[in-house]
């Protein structure tokens, strides 16, 4: 006789209510009734084997079983209207939730317009941010959803998470208002620091951050004046064409860089098969260009070579998972503007975040480098919404996307990465494969995967993949 799961606990409950007689040990009487078996009642074995343990007889059994099931139908009603109940309560709280965040997330990026816009007097400003800062304050904390709520609950993180960038973004552009602000107040019109920026004739003396630039090294000397001693950096070697460009005048420099610039970044491109005007494949080979040059090169080559360090099946298998949240932060910026990067900005510097692919490495693990690293992060980033702010999102695009065709032409979001798949696949194929990861059984989903997200594949297949230099990719 089949007992059910859900009624063998009740069955064994009811078993162990009192000591077995030795009837009962012995299979002879029904453990539950108590009635001898014969040939009108034979026993059904419940443990612990069929031919030792207690035995019971089947209309107890069936009785016991009926009882059991009648429990568990009434236990999942309650259950059901339990969860309606909670979700009936939740709903709303998580609503207004989520609608606080919202409104929040709103001014402020109201305070950011406000503040960029110059319109707004600085006073006006700087009492806006203050009781923005208030409202901040005063969001409460994401409530606990009950048990039976699913407790990830996307859109209130989602809300949560662009609230602070909202944050960000209002307090860098009320900081840049009041700082050129105070100096523009604390000088008279037209005043000596003028002849210091080299400002044009027709300079008004009110100057911003477009127009004032005190070099890589004044802060130093500033710091230094209050007390504050930095070691300074050694400066690179400036570039040929950045010379040149420095001794142009201001009017050359507004007419000659950009369409030189653009002519030449989109012959490079279209040379590697990207055809400038096709903004999807733009838009991807800049993203490839802003994981190269942000996250990928440079601080990461010493946070990789560290024994406690990702290793190349996890290296890969972040860039592919960064690359996708570039693209999409890339393509944001076209409508809602470069502050739209910080969502990328978010995840690639992120400390606490384990990497993609199954890996459990996260930048917090290391002891050194990833100061450095978070730094690079944000200035790569920053450089390109500069660039985007001043001449235009497809030169950003242009810039980055340049940048990936020479560094990474072959990469995953590349033209030629398909190519680069076909070749790894036929290697792949002839490999003994027994001692791989059982991911690299099926050549065909592999396949599909390495076009198509290699990350899923696994930071484990990823790094035998890399082992064999099958994709011709190393880590940095």
């Amino acid at each position: 006789m089949h007992i059910p799961s859900y009624a063998r606990d009740s069955i064994r409950a009811a078993v162990l209510r009192n000591v077995p007689t030795s009837r009962q040990a012995g299979g002879l009487d029904c453990c539950l009734c108590d009635k001898p078996f014969g040939e009108d009642l034979a026993s059904v074995p419940l443990g612990p084997t069929p031919t030792s343990g207690l035995f019971a007889c089947r209309p107890c059994l069936t009785r016991s079983v009926a009882q059991a099931r009648q429990a568990r139908d009434a236990a999942l009603a309650q259950g059901a209207e339990r969860a309606r109940a909670e979700s009936a309560y939740w709903m709303p709280v998580r609503e207004r939730h989520v609608a606080r965040l919202t409104s929040v997330r709103q001014a402020g990026e109201a305070v950011a317009k406000l503040a960029r816009s110059g319109d707004t007097a600085a006073i006006r400003i700087a009492w806006l941010l203050v009781s923005l800062e208030s409202a901040y304050t005063w969001v409460p904390e994401a409530p606990e959803p009950p048990a039976a709520v699913d407790r990830k609950d996307p859109e209130m993180e989602n809300e949560a998470f662009h609230l602070d960038l909202a944050m960000i973004t209002a307090r860098e552009a009320v900081a840049e208002r009041l700082a050129y602000h105070l100096i523009n107040e604390g000088h008279p019109e037209e005043p000596k620091m003028c002849e210091e920026f080299e400002c044009p004739e027709d300079c008004s003396g009110r100057h911003d951050s477009t127009h004032i630039d005190c070099g890589p090294d004044a802060i130093f000397d500033d710091l230094a004046e209050h007390g504050v001693t930095i070691e300074q950096p050694e400066h690179d070697p400036v570039l040929p064409r950045l010379a040149v460009l420095c001794r142009k005048t201001r009017a050359e420099q507004e007419h000659s860089p950009l369409p030189d610039f653009e002519e030449q970044a989109a012959a490079v491109l279209a040379h590697l098969g990207i055809a400038a005007e096709d903004t999807d494949a733009l838009v991807s080979a800049a993203a490839v260009g802003l994981v190269a040059d942000a996250w990928r090169d440079g601080p990461l080559n010493a946070i990789h070579a560290d024994d406690n360090g990702p290793n190349d099946g996890e290296t890969f298998a972040q860039s592919v998972d960064l690359y996708r949240r570039a693209r999409a932060a890339l393509m944001a910026a076209r409508n809602d503007g470069p502050e739209a990067l910080l969502a990328f900005v978010a995840v690639a510097s992120d400390k606490d975040l384990p990497w993609a692919g199954g890996s459990r490495f996260a930048l917090r693990s290391m002891s050194d480098g990833v100061p450095g690293f978070v730094q690079h992060v944000n200035d790569q980033v920053w450089f390109t919404t500069k660039v985007m702010r001043e001449r235009g999102w497809r030169a950003a695009l242009l810039h980055r996307a340049a940048s990936a065709a020479l560094k990474a032409p072959a990469q995953f979001g590349m033209p030629r990465w398909p190519s680069v798949v076909a070749s790894a696949m036929e290697r792949l194929a002839l490999l003994d494969r027994s001692g791989a990861p059982e991911a690299l059984a099926d050549l065909a989903a592999v396949e599909t995967s390495l076009l198509e997200a290699p990350d899923q594949l696994g930071a484990a297949a990823l790094d035998w993949i890399s082992r064999q230099a099958l994709l011709g990719w190393c880590a940095p």
